[in-house]
């Protein structure tokens, strides 16, 4: 027997990715289908631990990024970054970063003031999942069909029809949608079926992961806990990251270029090293997450009415967290895209922005990330012999090798640049005016409201942030009320585009890099346009942003 579901979107895979797109598309009243291979409450991989700034953005416009900021490692366990001659060893160097207990108060370092209502969070994939999960199965109109895999689609004259299976049963089930989304990982079907192929460098680098249970290691080193933990040594380089913050690790052993797979390392020895204990040190292994960091980027992003997101899209090393945090950005923009596009007011063409947006800026990053791989990787070939040595020479070699390591490594656990300075240079939805997009590196960028940059944060007189005052789709700011804005909203309301008119009055820190009077912004909080009038034809910017002049090239 087949079972028959209809839906608007069908979404494969329910990791953060899969959730979060599934979240947005929820929330504004589309209904959604996500199909999930494993069992409902069944745990996920250790794998991403960081939560962008950009992510906490997003997941509190979906209401969920207190009970987020409230999980993971212990309040008051400091979420800095060790660098060490092993974990129980000498200090190297150390990047300071907030305890989540701290994290809106402390001041100085780098890792504080963020331009933002929400910083980064570092939580381990663990605790977080479940959280998107819970919130997700609660909201009306979405629904998660576990132990249910995707097996093919066909498209139809106005939509996509699905078949899927039941693990358990074997039960067949023919799902109706008018789009497809494949979340589905590195290893994603939905990808092949579309033809997308993964180009770039396969492997960048390898790394034999354990994730282990160890009580005793807490109480072991000789200076403050951190989240990771970088051990360099001449025998053995590797990093710890605090799970729960109590007993349980995760230990990245970085295989060499002579150690060509990740049986060609004793793995006992290697965490022995790494964590700098004894034979006599007793830990249990919990499950090995041995990986290959590559650079890829699907060639294609999407296929008539289906699009891929995250790892299904793109693969890389995580260096600066952004691995799940590039797809989450993924499913934002693709998420309010098709709600436009179902509600009517989005035309077929603004779907084309999803790749001509994203495709580039994936592309990017993938290369920052690489590029700091291969860094990290010259750093740990060339670790002094005499750096545990309890000698003046020894102090000397670690204190030379600290100033290297933070001034490479601070600009990745510090990433403004990264959450806040990618922009948008090619999209058909925006209505672009002379200016480039001023320049962004790992760390640094320029708050901007050049079309295609992300909506510069401030904060508001009343206390609230901008984005929590901001509407749900557009949003006019206007920074000047005497500024008649009427043409422009009376056109968008007879067209059904909703644009939200927000007079703006900033703060004691003024309105920072907004110099126009008039900033259009997107729901993803993406400039659209900006101006010190209102267009003279606001139904050629109207045209520009639903997709309507793409639709008709």
């Amino acid at each position: 027997m087949t079972a028959m579901v209809e839906t608007d979107v069908l979404i494969v895979g329910a990791g953060p990715v899969g959730l979060t797109l599934g979240m947005i598309l929820a929330q504004r009243g589309v209904a959604v289908t996500i199909l999930e291979t494993r069992h409902h409450g069944e745990p996920p991989n250790v794998k991403c631990n960081h939560v962008s700034a950009r992510s906490m953005e997003i997941l509190r416009r979906l209401g969920v990024a207190g009970a987020a900021r409230n999980a993971g490692l212990p309040e008051d366990y400091a979420n800095d970054i060790a660098y060490r001659t092993s974990m129980t060893g000498k200090a190297i160097t150390r990047i300071p970063i907030p305890c989540r207990r701290d994290r809106f108060t402390a001041t100085g370092g780098p890792d504080t003031d963020w331009p933002t209502a929400e910083p980064p969070h570092r939580i381990n994939q663990l605790f977080l999942e479940p959280i998107l999960f819970e919130h997700a199965v609660a909201m009306p109109g979405l629904t998660v069909l576990n132990r249910t895999e995707y097996l093919s689609h066909a498209e139809t004259k106005d939509g996509v029809q699905i078949s899927a299976r039941n693990i358990d049963s074997g039960e067949q089930t023919t799902i109706a949608a008018r789009y497809l989304a494949g979340c589905d990982g590195g290893r994603s079907q939905v990808r092949r079926d579309i033809g997308a192929k993964l180009v770039g460098d396969a492997v960048v680098q390898r790394v034999q992961s354990t994730y282990i249970r160890a009580p005793q290691l807490l109480g072991m080193m000789n200076d403050a806990p951190a989240w990771a933990s970088f051990s360099l040594n001449p025998r053995r380089s590797g990093n710890v990251y605090a799970i729960d913050g109590r007993e349980t690790w995760l230990v990245h052993n970085y295989l060499r270029d002579d150690e060509p797979d990740f049986d060609s390392v004793d793995r006992d020895w290697s965490i022995r090293e790494i964590l700098g204990v004894g034979p006599d040190f007793s830990y249990e292994v919990l499950s090995n997450e041995d990986w290959f960091g590559r650079r890829l980027v699907a060639d294609s992003f999407h296929k008539g009415r289906v699009f891929i997101c995250g790892d299904a899209a793109h693969l890389w090393v995580p260096y600066a967290g952004y691995g799940m945090n590039a797809g989450i950005a993924d499913a934002e923009c693709l998420g309010w895209l098709l709600a436009a596009n179902i509600a009517g007011w989005g035309n077929a063409g603004m779907l084309d922005a999803y790749a001509a947006e994203r495709q580039p800026i994936t592309e990017q990053v993938s290369v920052f990330a690489m590029n700091h791989a291969h860094a990290m990787a010259k750093e740990r070939k060339v670790v002094p012999v005499d750096i545990e040595d309890d000698t003046a020479e020894g102090a000397a070699a670690r204190e030379a090798l600290g100033r290297k390591i933070y001034d490479l490594n601070v600009q990745q656990y510090c990433c403004g640049g990264l959450n806040f300075g990618y922009y948008y240079d090619r999209s058909p939805i925006i209505s672009y005016d002379e200016q480039a997009q001023p320049a962004y590196s790992m760390a640094e960028f320029t708050p901007s409201t050049v079309p295609g940059c992300r909506t510069p944060h401030i904060w508001l007189a009343d206390k609230r942030s901008l984005y929590d005052a901001m509407g749900p789709d557009y949003t006019l700011l206007r920074f000047d009320p005497s500024r008649d804005v009427t043409p422009l909203m009376a056109a968008a309301a007879a067209r059904g585009i909703p644009v939200q008119l927000l007079d703006v009055v900033p703060g004691s820190d003024g309105v920072g890099p907004y110099a126009e009077a008039l900033v259009l912004s997107r729901p993803d909080r993406h400039v659209a346009w900006r101006g010190d009038a209102c267009p003279t034809d606001p139904n050629a910017l109207l045209d520009t942003i639903t997709g309507t002049t793409a639709s008709m090239n």
